[in-house]
C-alpha cells in the first residue's frame, strides 16, 4: 500500500469526509440497529461549519488523492474530546485509523493535557483500537436500552518546545 498522508482538513474536504463518514459508520448503524446515529445525519451543512469555524482540529488521511479518513478534535479547556474517527471501509484494519489518531494526539498535545472519547458497548474493534492506543475506560453511560458509551481518557505527554 502506498504511503498514506495526514494533513489538516478545510472546508473544500466537507462533501469527500462526509462520503467516508457515512460508508464507515453504517456498520455501526447496523449493529446498535439505530440508523439514526449522529454520524449518518449530520448534514453537509453542519460539516462544513465545522471544518469552517477553525475551534474543531480536523485532520484528514489521503491515498494518492483519494480521502480515505478523517478525525476530529474539540477542545474544552486542557482537554481534547476526540470525535468521528472514520476510515474507508476498504481500508480498515491497515492502520489508518491508528496514523489519524496519532496525528491528533500529537498536535492536540500543544493545547491539551489529555483527550477523551467514547464508543459504543458492542464496537469492539474501536475498543481494541482505542485501548492499544493507551486510552482507559473511565465510566460507561446508558442511553437506551440497546446503546452503552464507553467513555475512555488518554492522558498527553506536553509537546516539545
Amino acid at each position: 500500500m502506498r504511503q498514506v498522508e495526514i494533513v489538516s482538513a478545510g472546508e473544500d474536504d466537507a462533501g469527500e469526509i462526509l462520503t467516508v463518514q457515512r460508508a464507515a459508520y453504517l456498520a455501526e448503524a447496523q449493529l446498535y440497529g439505530d440508523p439514526f446515529i449522529p454520524p449518518l445525519i449530520e448534514t453537509f451543512e453542519q460539516l462544513r461549519k465545522v471544518l469552517a469555524g477553525g475551534e474543531t482540529l480536523v485532520l484528514k488521511a489521503t491515498l494518492g488523492s483519494r480521502l480515505v479518513g478523517a478525525v476530529r478534535g474539540a477542545f474544552s479547556e486542557r482537554t481534547c474530546l476526540v470525535g468521528r474517527l472514520v476510515v474507508a471501509p476498504d481500508l480498515q484494519g491497515r492502520g489508518v485509523g491508528t496514523g489519524l489518531m496519532r496525528a491528533l494526539e500529537e498536535r492536540a498535545a500543544a493545547r491539551a493535557d489529555s483527550c477523551v472519547l467514547f464508543t459504543g458497548h458492542l464496537s469492539d474493534g474501536n475498543l481494541r483500537l482505542y485501548r492499544r492506543l493507551g486510552y482507559t475506560e473511565t465510566h460507561r453511560e446508558r442511553l437506551a436500552a440497546h446503546l452503552t458509551l464507553v467513555h475512555m481518557r488518554k492522558p498527553l505527554v506536553p509537546a516539545a518546545p
